[in-house]
């Protein structure tokens, strides 16, 4: 099993991982260590390994020449600008104490005449330094404004090189434009070769060219190595944030690349699925795995508190006070702005935001604009508590708010807050995103609202204040939050391994093989 990142804080992983462990394959989970470190841990029966991974291919050619246009006196991208910059600012330093001694010289009464040659001398110096130093800092600037201008690679020799590679070399080009992607394949493929896996779980779009390339060594290798790959997102659908201009374009062609070689495509969603069979042509549908939460289970490596903690209790709130709760990451499109600006229209009702960094910005700026509203001490931040606590946790709140504006991947798929709104039986205020707003209709579970209109949450949030048993009913639907559990999901999981390995024996022997086919017999799993 492959991933980008450092597994811990990937819940959708962690539970693949121990699922698969669980029903009797022999998962070994290989992630990117954080701090250039082998790292290892047991993951509920699965064996998580980190791999050290340097990423000199980060930096592109451009950035180690000169800028001559843009910056003619800027010093070379080697580090030698820093170290001269640093450098000025000591040797000012110690003019400026050589200057303090000699006047405190004077006021001890030592004859003037020997001081005032080394005065003149210090200011010479500290003359010199001023001059140098804007020198210096002239040439920094321009070094620092040259790397600037082809940060996004946005100008237009920039966008027609894209085009070019693109247009050249066709999917084959991200190794042009986001050659970074080689330094995964240069640590992870070592690794998997020497595991020598009867099947490869690739997740998302940065390991599925990793998973592909060591399926096809494999195969030239005589042996039958099967690729399943885990789409989270859609591609097309993912801010590039401050990555560069190329950055979408390259990932989407690496994907469309390896895409062909995947022997079974797994999802979060039948919408994303859609998308998936439209963007790259596949003939069989992609398997559906929801990211529902695992709702009985605990650690076995941490020691679990029997006590439940409550939101409102933490919020110290009586059980006759309006609570509406948002669960998850806070950024400006997930839309939390909309709950602080509706709080002057809905007397008495208390916001609690349960993010992972309270003290993040973001957060502190959604309080202080409450503070301007008036409402600073209806809203409650609090920290993330353990996993198998979110549950309980959120239920005695009155409403979980999920007020995210529409991007692409907010449109397709049901997020893990969602399902843990639902187990925690509370009504649901979801924005019009399209298949969290379709499910809420169709269940009855919550009202919709416009995304990014104040007054229409406002109209929802009350509907729901005003009759929260009607909306809480809709969990009493026989089999509904029965399927929506991580253990409904781990079933599809397995029938998608034993379909593509039948008759493989598992860890403990689990999966038989027929006696009409002894041949089937083979080795052990690795993810």
């Amino acid at each position: 099993m492959l991933v980008h990142n450092a597994v811990k804080g990937d819940s959708r992983v962690q539970k693949t991982a121990r699922s698969a462990a669980a029903a009797g394959w022999d998962v070994i989970l290989l992630g990117r260590s954080p701090d250039r470190k082998p790292h290892t841990w047991d993951e509920g029966g699965a064996e998580v390994r980190l791999i050290p991974m340097t990423s000199p291919l980060t930096k592109r050619r451009h950035e180690f020449r000169r800028r001559w246009l843009r910056g003619p006196l800027g010093y070379p991208p080697t580090g030698v600008a820093g170290h001269r910059h640093q450098w000025m600012k000591a040797w000012q330093a110690d003019l400026r104490v050589r200057h303090g001694l000699l006047l405190l010289a004077e006021r001890s009464g030592k004859p003037p005449a020997a001081l005032k040659l080394r005065k003149a001398a210090v200011r010479g110096q500290q003359a010199a330094a001023k001059v140098l130093s804007g020198w210096v800092s002239l040439r920094y600037r321009q070094l620092n404004r040259a790397q600037e201008a082809r940060r996004r690679l946005t100008g237009p020799w920039d966008r027609f090189q894209t085009a070019l590679w693109l247009k050249l070399m066709g999917d084959r080009a991200w190794r042009r434009l986001e050659p970074r992607l080689w330094d995964y394949e240069l640590a992870f493929g070592p690794v998997i070769d020497r595991l020598k896996p009867d099947l490869i779980h690739a997740h998302d779009f940065r390991m599925i060219g990793v998973g592909a390339r060591a399926a096809i060594r494999g195969r030239v290798a005589k042996r039958d190595v099967k690729l399943v790959w885990d789409v989270h997102e859609f591609l097309p659908g993912v801010s590039p944030g401050q990555n560069t201009l190329r950055w979408l374009p390259a990932h989407a062609a690496s994907e469309r690349e390896y895409a062909p070689y995947a022997d079974a495509v797994i999802t979060v969603s039948e919408s994303l699925g859609d998308l998936l069979i439209k963007e790259h042509g596949l003939t069989e549908r992609p398997y559906v795995v929801l990211n529902a939460p695992n709702v009985d289970e605990l650690p076995e490596d941490e020691e679990v508190d029997e006590t439940n903690p409550s939101i409102r209790a933490a919020c110290g709130l009586g059980p006759d006070v309006p609570l509406l709760v948002y669960s998850g990451g806070a950024v400006v499109h997930r839309g939390l702005g909309t709950m602080v600006e509706a709080l002057p229209q809905l007397d008495g009702v208390h916001v609690a935001f349960v993010v992972p960094k309270p003290g993040d910005a973001y957060v502190q700026g959604l309080q202080a604009r409450a503070a301007e509203l008036g409402a600073a001490d209806r809203v409650h931040v609090l920290p993330y508590v353990k996993y198998w606590q979110v549950v309980s946790f959120l239920s005695s709140a009155d409403i979980g708010v999920i007020p995210i504006h529409h991007w692409t991947n907010h449109e397709i798929a049901l997020i893990t807050k969602f399902f843990e709104y639902s187990h925690a039986r509370l009504p649901i205020v979801v924005s019009d995103v399209k298949t969290m707003a379709e499910t809420v209709r169709r269940t009855g579970q919550g009202e919709v609202f416009r995304a990014e209109d104040v007054a229409d949450y406002v109209r929802a949030v009350r509907a729901v204040l005003a009759d929260p048993k009607r909306y809480r009913a809709a969990y009493d639907e026989p089999g509904l939050l029965e399927r929506w559990t991580w253990e409904a999901q781990a079933e599809v999981l397995d029938e998608v391994y034993s379909r593509l390995l039948p008759g493989r024996p598992r860890r403990g022997g689990d999966a038989p093989v027929p006696a009409a086919d002894p041949a089937a017999q083979g080795q052990p799993v690795h993810g």
